[in-house]
C-alpha cells in the first residue's frame, strides 16, 4: 500500500461546513486515471482534485478534477480550492499563478482567504426548450422568464441554462431521467448538467441551482464553472453590458443546506463575452491520510 495526504476544505464559504467540500489528493503523479477516478467515487464529493507537476511552459502546477463519475477538464470549485491549498501549504505562491488543466493555462490569483480562476474560452451552444427544461425540474411553463431564451453556454464546460422567475428557483425538484434524457437530445459534446436560475438586475445578484445527474450529483452545492458560463449566457442575452467589464453575485447551495457565494465578472466586447472569473472563499475543514494500491 501507498500513502497520499488529503485535505478537505469548503469553497465559496467563508465558515465551515458551507460552501462545496471538496477533496484535494497530493503526491498522485503516479496514479492511473483509473485510480484517480476511483478514489473520487469513494470520497463521493462533487469534485476530487489531484494536483501534479506541470506539463505546459508558463504553468505552476497541474490539476485534474474528477466527479465521482467522470473525469472534467475544468471545474470553479476544485479551481480556487486547490489553488488555496498549495499556497498555504508553500508549494505555489500567493498571488498570480497559472493553472494546467483539461481547458488550457487558466490564471489564478490566490491570497490568504481563497482565490479567483479565470474561466475557459467563453462559447455560446444552442437555445433549448425552456418548457421541456422546466418539466425535468418539476416546474411549469408559465415558471420560465420570458424574453430569455434557454440555452447552452460554456466556459471552460458547457450547462444548459433556465432562467426562471426568482420564487421558481428554490420550487425546482429534478428528474434525474428526465434530466439525462435532455442532456442527451441536446446533442451538446461534455454537457455537465442544468443550471436553474434567476437574477435581480437591481442588485446584480442571481439564485442558482445546479443539478447534473450525468456526472453523478444530483445537486451541487456550488458550481463555479456554472457560474462563468452563465456570464457568458446573460451577455448573449443582453442582460449583461455588451462592452465593458461587468460584475455579479451568485448565492447557491441554501436549499441543501451548503450556502455559498460566488463573486463573478466577465468581460465583454460587441455583445460577446470575452473572458470570465470567479471568485471565493476557502476554509480548511479536515486533513489525512489516504491509502491505496501502487
Amino acid at each position: 500500500m501507498i500513502s497520499l495526504r488529503y485535505d478537505v476544505v469548503d469553497v465559496f464559504t467563508d465558515i465551515p461546513f458551507a460552501g462545496n467540500p471538496l477533496a484535494v489528493v497530493h503526491g498522485g503523479a503516479d496514479l492511473a486515471t483509473g485510480q484517480m477516478q476511483a478514489i473520487a467515487a469513494e470520497f463521493g464529493l462533487s469534485e476530487t482534485a489531484f494536483p501534479l507537476p506541470p506539463t505546459a511552459t508558463g504553468a505552476d502546477y497541474r490539476l485534474r478534477i474528477f466527479t465521482p463519475s467522470r473525469e472534467l477538464p475544468f471545474a470553479g470549485h476544485p479551481s480556487v480550492g486547490a489553488a488555496w491549498v498549495l499556497a498555504q501549504a508553500g508549494l505555489i505562491g500567493h498571488g498570480d499563478v497559472v493553472q494546467e488543466c483539461g481547458a488550457g493555462l487558466l490564471p489564478v490569483q490566490v491570497d490568504a482567504h481563497g482565490a479567483q480562476v479565470t474561466g475557459g474560452a467563453p462559447v455560446v451552444g444552442p437555445e433549448l426548450d425552456g418548457a421541456a427544461l422546466a418539466a425535468a425540474v418539476n416546474l411549469r411553463a408559465e415558471d420560465v422568464e420570458t424574453g430569455v431564451p434557454a440555452g447552452v453556454a460554456a466556459a471552460g464546460v458547457p450547462y444548459a441554462i433556465l432562467p426562471v422567475r426568482p420564487d421558481a428557483v428554490a420550487r425546482a425538484v429534478p428528474e434525474p431521467a428526465a434530466l439525462r434524457s435532455l442532456a442527451s437530445a441536446a446533442e451538446v459534446p461534455g454537457l455537465v448538467g442544468l443550471a436553474v436560475v434567476a437574477y435581480d438586475r437591481a442588485t446584480w445578484r442571481a439564485h442558482m441551482r445546479m443539478f447534473a445527474p450525468e456526472v453523478g450529483v444530483a445537486e451541487d452545492p456550488a458550481t463555479g464553472s456554472a457560474a462563468v458560463a452563465l456570464a457568458v449566457f446573460l451577455v448573449d442575452r443582453g442582460v449583461l453590458s455588451a462592452d465593458g467589464q461587468s460584475g455579479f453575485v451568485v448565492a447557491q447551495g441554501a436549499e441543501i443546506g451548503r450556502p455559498s457565494q460566488l463573486a463573478v465578472l466577465v468581460r465583454a466586447a460587441g455583445g460577446a463575452a470575452q473572458e470570465t472569473s470567479v471568485r471565493g472563499g476557502v476554509t480548511a475543514v479536515a486533513r489525512g491520510e489516504l491509502l491505496t494500491r501502487p
